[in-house]
């Protein structure tokens, strides 16, 4: 196995990427320097302190992320930053950010709570500042350092030779989907994406280009949530998406499923979204599954099993009235 890949195994496939961003409510990440072991948490240069606070996070909020980050460009001497994502309540465009620098890592634990416990979020001047993370947890698993350590740098290439001043690249421990590497979180949306490359990231920095290219990079939003993979809410926000084009991205959304059945092969789901302008639109649409369809891969580096990775797709999408229940 040690020649066996992941992600090439799915890129060989056509393994569709859409549905399987993991939702999650609250992102909290910490400034560390690799090298991160498999467990990043138990490796050597984090404190004792800050492993029991993650494991009390981990127990008030199972679905929450930690994660470490780095960026040798954005390190600076007697300081570790400490972000924290939370999810937007109702119709919403992603996450709030909080953030605060301490001396060092030992510190982070003893602030850490209070910035949880007191949810104010950190306002950024104009224009507001995109965190985009590069999963290269290789210890975790092989394909997220094979893939995601070139593209951290390439990220960091394409933000410079665009001049976008307000983005800051960092590399991260895992947050899934490594047999999609290379995997990027961008905040404050939430956006998951996998298998970029420079004339992807470019389209997603600027929001522009063809949307339609999108459809082989894109994993979902991690503010829809379902109980099975992929989800069905995130299939039907990247049919809207991909109709409404790049004006998508300035839209507040909300999603829920209004039936399905006791396994889950069918989904009727609906989401509702606000323009900037304040209209708001709904739709309902069936997400179902094709069983002639699933593959049957290995679904990473360390695995010996083959699972199976149903397919689903959209149909039935129908805008709705606004007042119907």
């Amino acid at each position: 196995m040690d020649k066996f890949f992941c992600a090439e195994a799915s890129r060989q496939a056509e393994e569709n990427p859409i549905g399987w961003a993991a939702p999650c409510p609250l992102y909290i990440l910490i400034e560390c320097p690799p090298p991160w072991i498999g467990d990043e948490f138990a490796s050597q240069s984090i404190p004792a302190n800050l492993k029991v606070s993650v494991e009390e996070i981990y127990q008030a909020e199972p679905a929450a992320m930690v994660l470490l980050i780095y960026s040798h460009i954005l390190t600076k001497k007697n300081s570790t930053k400490l972000l924290i994502f939370r999810q937007k309540s109702g119709l919403c465009d992603g996450y709030s950010k909080q953030e605060t620098e301490v001396n060092c890592i030992n510190d982070i634990a003893l602030v850490l709570q209070d910035y949880l416990a007191n949810p104010i979020p950190t306002e950024d001047p104009p224009p507001l500042t995109r965190d985009i993370l590069i999963c290269t947890h290789g210890s975790h698993d092989k394909c997220c350092a094979k893939y995601g350590i070139p593209f951290y740098r390439q990220a960091i290439a394409t933000v410079t030779s665009l001049g976008l001043e307000n983005v800051r690249i960092w590399q991260s421990s895992h947050f899934g989907g490594h047999r999609f590497a290379p995997t990027a979180l961008d905040f404050p949306s939430g956006r998951c994406y996998g298998r970029l490359d420079a004339k992807s990231f470019t389209s997603i920095l600027t929001y522009n280009g063809d949307i339609q290219d999108l459809k082989s990079v894109y994993r979902g939003w991690g503010i829809l949530s379902g109980s099975d993979y992929p989800i069905p809410a995130q299939l039907v926000e990247q049919e809207l998406m991909l109709r409404y084009s790049w004006d998508w991205f300035k839209y507040k959304v909300a999603s829920r499923i209004v039936e399905q059945n006791e396994d889950a092969s069918f989904n009727c789901v609906e989401l509702t979204f606000a323009t900037p302008d304040g209209a708001v639109a709904r739709y309902r649409a069936d997400v179902v599954e094709d069983r002639s369809k699933a593959l049957y891969l290995i679904g990473d580096c360390n695995g010996t099993e083959v699972e199976k990775l149903p397919k689903f797709y959209v149909k039935n999408l129908t805008q709705l009235e606004c007042d119907r229940d």
